[in-house]
């Protein structure tokens, strides 16, 4: 028994302060704005301008595009129209005028980022992320990322074949990102709830549980129960 206190001392111990953690990043994310968290509010939706009257006949389109098209879409892009062509080898831009293919290219990024950020920060810097990023892990890669110097630091993923924007990243997102690694414990990718440091915690606290119902039986003397078995005849007596 001596054993089982001293190591339910020093469990409590280091296992009280991942609980509050837990209370700590808890309450900090049920805090922050969950609508400054998700960025919508940093986006607008571009009108689009009228499309073409006339298009490309659709066998120029497929010869343009060069394989074998499973879908074609003809969507807007900012102020212009495109065809969106599903092909084996992934979505192909192709102009629907002259069917010149559509690259979203640094320059054409920045100019999307802007047309679609609700405000009038300049831009600080444009990036094309091909490997997943704390900031970039919840999106299709390769995206463009473009950072604008407002004060919230805002940045807009653009998905890198298509031109849309796929979400925005805040400051107040970092912030809220920091306390949701602190809250599952996952201090490198911030995305499992299942990984070995969570499950030794876990572990640890049911130990902890079941170590202090046998320390809290093991206090309790047959006097404790004579006790009870005193009031319970007084109790009877009484009526």
């Amino acid at each position: 028994m001596f054993l089982i206190r001293r190591l339910h001392k020093w469990f409590g111990l280091v296992l009280g302060l991942q609980f509050l953690l837990w209370a700590i990043s808890g309450a900090a994310m049920a805090l922050i704005d969950h609508r400054k968290v998700a960025g919508d509010q940093s986006i607008v939706h571009v009108a689009p301008s009228p499309a073409p009257a006339v298009l490309l006949p659709l066998s120029e389109v497929a010869q343009a595009v060069g394989q074998p098209i499973s879908r074609l879409e003809l969507r807007p892009l900012h102020d212009a129209w495109v065809y969106a062509a599903t092909t084996p080898s992934g979505i192909q831009l192709v102009d629907p005028v002259d069917g010149r293919r559509v690259i979203i290219d640094d320059a054409r990024a920045k100019k999307l980022a802007v047309a679609s950020f609700n405000g009038s920060a300049s831009v600080t810097s444009v990036s094309l992320v091909e490997k997943p990023t704390l900031e970039t892990r919840d999106f299709a890669l390769p995206a463009w990322r473009v950072e604008f110097a407002d004060k919230e630091r805002t940045t807009l993923i653009l998905n890198a074949v298509t031109g849309e924007v796929a979400g925005a990243k805040t400051n107040t997102w970092r912030l809220w990102d920091f306390f949701w690694m602190i809250h599952i414990m996952d201090y490198t990718d911030r995305q499992s709830f299942n990984h070995p440091l969570i499950i030794i915690i876990a572990t640890g606290c049911l130990w902890l549980a079941l170590s202090g119902f046998i320390m809290l039986f093991s206090a309790f003397r047959r006097q404790d129960f004579a006790y009870i078995h005193d009031g319970i005849e007084w109790l009877q007596r009484r009526r």
